[in-house]
């Protein structure tokens, strides 16, 4: 073979190689009208990159086909990307749903376990009150010159230790001690032997459980005379 003929050779197959890609480029742009050249497409109604424009008329054919080529992957790989997590945001979505309504029947529950657990609570103290009761009313019922004082007594000492299987405490301060407002409600000031502010007397005890004040004792308090 020449140098003739191999200069032929290589001439033709850079024309065929340039003819595949220029097919590969009008493929990519099959979607436009036919006979319709670039020259001839107004691009005033779209909002297109000048740059862009100028890079793709400058560019090779078959350089802007390839690039065609792997964009169109990457939006089909992106739009899968899309649809898979529509489908985790959709599969979270029902679990949550599911989650929330576990929660509230939960919460059902204790509430209901909570209530039954207080009036189970309620219905033991009442029911061990019954016998201070009956206590009482015997006592209620004895000849009126009987001397019912050891029964009342016995019936008091009974009531003091169901209340304090309930962990109820008396508040009694002793005379002279410090008013602390949180335990004690003042109802007068009164002249006594006590210092100034003192407590005077206790007008009746107070109690309380588990820290928490039910009821306050009422006192009254020392005021000098000046």
């Amino acid at each position: 073979m020449t140098e003739q003929d191999a200069a032929d050779d290589t001439a033709a197959t850079e024309e065929s190689t340039a003819s595949e890609a220029q097919a590969d480029g009008d493929a990519d742009f099959e979607d436009a009208p036919e006979d319709v050249t670039t020259d001839e497409v107004d691009l005033g109604e779209f909002d297109v990159d000048d740059d862009l424009v100028d890079r793709v008329t400058e560019s090779d054919p078959e350089d802007i086909a390839r690039e065609l080529s792997a964009l169109r992957t990457r939006v089909d790989s992106l739009e899968s990307q899309v649809e898979q997590q529509d489908d985790d945001i959709e599969e979270l979505e029902e679990k949550l749903k599911r989650k929330q309504a576990e929660f509230q029947n939960y919460k059902k529950r204790m509430d209901k376990r909570r209530e039954q657990e207080q009036k189970r609570a309620t219905e033991d103290l009442v029911t061990r009150l019954f016998d201070v009761r009956d206590n009482l009313e015997r006592a209620l019922e004895q000849d009126e010159d009987s001397d019912i004082r050891g029964g009342v007594e016995s019936t008091l000492r009974q009531l003091d230790d169901v209340l304090d299987a309930e962990n109820v405490e008396v508040i009694d301060p002793d005379p002279g001690g410090d008013v602390d407002p949180t335990q004690h409600q003042v109802l007068a000031r009164v002249d006594s032997d006590q210092p100034d502010g003192a407590i005077a007397d206790v007008h009746r005890p107070g109690y309380e459980m588990a820290d928490k004040v039910l009821r306050e004792a009422q006192v009254t308090v020392s005021e000098s005379e000046e």
